[in-house]
């Protein structure tokens, strides 16, 4: 009869209790950080930081804006995507901020130079990402590139190409980028009704349940198929892969190359909707890339996972524009979602941790056990 594994010792049960760890952790944190600066809103704050949408009176305006919260978490759980896919296969793709950002440039010059229709410019947001991945796989593969490094160096060769790129699309009156819907509505993403479940919130566009389908394809991918067996096999021993006759060098440009694909998808399918715009004066590159390592590490580097942890961290990110600035500077909304958003990354420590106090007491328990059992047939023996 097969033993039953118990509830602390199966991995999504450890997932979900490390998660909901990190982030009451990153909320103590945050309100301890608020009582300090001033107690007497600390609560009021840290609530509305909760409630995101919540606190709108009207059931429209919730419904409006939570359409706004899904339309940020669409970009964020493709970078999410792109980060646990790379390290499901031994790769940190810390390149997947730059593959977003070169991901917008193209699918934003297709979109305000040439006006090409929405699935064109997404396919060229893609293309783009998949492009700069491929670069850090080739550089790893045959020229024993660390990915960190290179992908450190290609975020900021991609952010300032991108302004340059950009820069003929930017509207006169400021620093952004012409909006879509004045210029080329042909290449927004379409909405096929969704808009009218959101309060005809404009936004809400085929890019949630895309993000999401993609989402559910990268996990049949990886658990179901041969392909992504060979994948995580090279990524755990590249020598044993090269033994067994697997193409090492094949399958690390592959997989930086599907997860540029997926941050530029995620691009593609946030600047496409006409949510946002890009500044062309941009020195910085977006979080969005690097948001994705926490909603990785917080969904317990799983593609179902990334759902959840993803919507969590726009949902707090935004509610933290509802912190009172009377009482507290500007950037205490920015404080508490990074402090949260950094202990994210604990995750996968907390479930070590859980594991080796698991041990340790199973390894207790059949000492005693083994110790109970010589004593009774020492006992038996002398009778």
């Amino acid at each position: 009869m097969k033993q039953r594994t118990p509830l602390l010792k199966k991995a999504g049960f450890q997932t979900i209790l490390s998660s909901l760890l990190c982030i009451i952790l990153g909320l103590l944190i945050g309100y301890l950080a608020l009582l300090i600066i001033n107690a007497e809103g600390a609560f009021d704050a840290i609530l509305g930081v909760l409630k995101n949408f919540f606190k709108y009176p009207t059931g429209a305006a919730r419904l409006k804006y939570f359409g706004n919260t899904l339309v940020k978490t669409a970009p964020l759980l493709l970078c999410s995507l792109s980060i646990l896919f790379a390290y499901k296969v031994g790769q940190f793709n810390i390149g997947a901020a730059g593959q977003y950002v070169i991901g917008a440039a193209a699918g934003l010059y297709c979109a305000l130079m040439p006006g090409l229709p929405w699935y064109v410019c997404l396919l060229a947001a893609v293309a783009a990402g998949a492009i700069s991945g491929a670069i850090c796989g080739a550089l790893r593969a045959y020229c024993n590139v660390n990915v960190v490094i290179s992908g450190i160096m290609l975020n900021w060769i991609s952010l300032y190409a991108t302004n340059i790129l950009l820069k003929p699309g930017m509207d006169p009156t400021g620093k952004d980028t012409f909006r879509l819907v004045k210029e080329h509505q042909s290449s927004i993403l379409p909405t096929l009704g969704l808009d009218k479940l959101f309060s005809n919130n404009q936004y809400v566009t085929i890019a949630i349940p895309i993000s999401i389908l993609v989402a559910i394809a990268i996990w049949i991918i990886l658990e179901k198929t041969k392909f992504g067996y060979e994948l995580k096999a090279t990524g755990n021993n590249l020598h044993a892969a090269k033994y067994c006759g697997m193409k090492e060098n094949r399958n690390i440009i592959l997989t930086l190359l599907i997860a540029g694909a997926l941050a530029g998808l995620g691009a593609g399918l946030y600047y496409l909707s006409d949510f946002e715009q890009w500044n062309v004066n941009s020195s910085a590159v977006p979080a969005m890339g690097f948001n994705g390592i926490a909603s990785a590490f917080l969904g317990g580097l799983s593609p179902i996972g990334a759902i959840f942890s993803s919507y969590f961290i726009q949902h707090i990110t935004l509610g933290g524009g509802n912190v009172d600035l009377s009482h507290y500077c500007a950037q205490i909304a920015d404080f508490i979602s990074a402090v949260i958003i950094y202990l994210c990354g604990f995750v996968l420590f907390f479930k070590g941790f859980l594991n080796r106090v698991l041990d340790k007491r199973e390894e207790k328990r059949i000492q005693r056990e083994k110790a109970a059992l010589a004593e009774a047939t020492e006992e038996g023996g002398n009778k």
